[in-house]
């Protein structure tokens, strides 16, 4: 079994799969009479198709202990997806360059506190993969017709450490 290393997540590292979502070094400017600041523009939100549309979901996720077995990716292929974390847990983001032959080797991720993450449309990744406590997270995805979802399996899994 091959061994992935986490990497600390940032912009420019998880750039090739989508955007990190943080408020450190993000355009902003107040709202609100002064009293509030907009972190502006984070991410993409990608849909394709005619009757598509984004939604917004909430996930809980137990936490996941380290290291851990990964088998299997998956990808939308008619949208993007973001993972808002609401609570100061880290997790795990998961994902792999497309290959001629399907997904690349993966490359593991921990999120700082604070930060969340837009996987592309069409990306490779991991599950949801909170660590350290049962973590909530706003979902922003695609809603509409059409098959959303395909998986990949490796034929050897990873050990991620």
């Amino acid at each position: 079994m091959k061994t992935i290393d986490i990497r600390p997540l940032t912009r420019e590292a998880f750039a090739p799969f989508g955007e990190v979502l943080e408020t450190e070094g993000a355009h902003s400017f107040p709202i609100n009479a002064g009293k509030c600041v907009r972190y502006h523009d984070l991410a993409r939100i990608e849909t394709t198709g005619e009757k598509a549309r984004p939604m917004i979901s909430l996930l809980r996720g137990e936490p996941y202990s380290l290291p851990l077995e990964l088998g299997m990716v998956e990808r939308h292929p008619l949208g993007s997806q973001a993972f808002i974390p609401l609570s100061e847990h880290p997790f795990l983001v998961v994902v792999a360059e497309e290959t001629p032959d399907g997904p690349g080797e993966p490359i593991a991720f921990k999120t700082a506190p604070g930060q969340g993450v837009n996987i592309g449309r069409n990306v490779w990744h991991g599950i949801l993969t909170p660590l350290e406590g049962v973590s909530d997270f706003a979902v922003v995805d695609r809603a509409g017709e059409g098959v959303n979802l395909e998986e990949y399996f490796y034929e050897t899994p990873f050990l991620i450490r």
